[in-house]
């Protein structure tokens, strides 16, 4: 999937302007590539469009970072620019639109290292009558 059709796809997602959404695709995948491993998000990388590639590499092949839920939207937040509950909306649709391009058992090995909240994110939340 092209770079613009991922972000055209969070953007949908979210309910929110391509800008915004373009900002919120790099400022999630950014923060998920801090918080796991350079091995898993390398593998992620492989399946992205190559210009969101680079977002999800690091430099040198660090331990993760260690952040819970609130640590990880503070910092998509921070990063895109918007306020925490847009930042949650954006990282949700990320993540979602993210599983769709990888596959299921790749996003999966991936979450894995994340705390359930923030994995939690991936799933699409109930619609209410």
């Amino acid at each position: 999937m092209a770079e613009l059709e991922f972000v055209a796809k969070v953007a949908e997602r979210a309910g929110l302007p391509a800008k915004t959404a373009q900002s919120l695709t790099e400022a999630t995948l950014r923060t998920l590539a801090e918080r796991i491993s350079g091995g898993e998000a390398a593998d992620l990388a492989d399946h992205v469009a190559h210009e969101l590639r680079p977002l999800l590499a690091r430099a040198r092949p660090e331990e993760p970072q260690v952040f819970g839920y609130d640590e990880f939207l503070r910092r998509v937040a921070d990063r895109a620019g918007t306020a925490p509950d847009i930042a949650e909306k954006g990282a949700r649709a990320v993540l979602q639109t993210l599983h769709r391009v990888v596959g299921h058992a790749e996003f999966e090995q991936a979450m894995a290292e994340l705390p359930r909240e923030i994995g939690a994110l991936a799933q699409p939340v109930p619609r209410t009558p």
